[in-house]
């Protein structure tokens, strides 16, 4: 059954047929949490415009934000590699955590003690209802991956990661590997 096998700490691969959707289109979705009441992940390559200093001037830095996914847009979240710097944060797995006490953050950023290796920050986040993602995994929506990265895949570069994940998977998916985000392109 496809629910033993989601878990926290999983990756889900976008299919390349679900192409026009638009908050999906060739995303890497990190699986925070995987429950009976449903599931809430981060969309991992999907950078946006904004630095963290944009959204909150009083941290003196540059990290990228991410767009998480379509849900509450205009909450910011994290997830960390330092659990013993960052108070009250939840562990996803493999030495990848969720959360925390925010002005620990904002202090450790500024003192330079946190890097972007160590964090990356989200608008928004990707969840389903009780059931719903065992739905699009039985309807082929999503490729589930093992995060073969653990805890480094904060510090992994965001430009080709579907691609790379796609390649991996070989076979009949290697031909989506290269073709244009936009198949009107063509």
């Amino acid at each position: 059954m496809i629910s033993e096998k989601l878990k926290k700490g999983a990756l889900l691969i976008a299919e390349p047929s679900i192409m026009g959707d638009l908050s999906f289109n060739r995303s890497v979705v990190l699986l925070a949490d995987h429950n009976e009441e449903g599931s809430v992940g981060f969309i991992l390559n999907k950078p946006l415009e904004y630095t963290i200093q944009d959204l909150i001037p009083e941290i003196h830095s540059k990290f990228k934000i991410y767009n998480g996914g379509p849900v509450e847009q205009d909450n910011l979240y994290f997830i960390h590699t330092v659990p013993e710097m960052i108070p009250n944060s939840i562990e996803i797995s493999n030495g990848i955590f969720w959360g925390g006490d925010f002005d620990s953050i904002k202090e450790l950023i500024n003192d330079g003690k946190i890097s972007r290796n160590n964090i990356r920050f989200f608008l928004g986040y990707t969840g389903w209802e009780a059931g719903q993602l065992e739905r699009e995994m039985m309807a082929s929506s999503w490729i589930l991956s093992r995060n073969i990265y653990e805890n480094k895949i904060i510090a992994k570069s965001t430009t080709n990661f579907w691609k790379e994940k796609i390649v991996e998977l070989g076979g009949d998916y290697l031909i989506w590997s290269n073709a244009p985000e936009n198949p009107i392109l063509n």
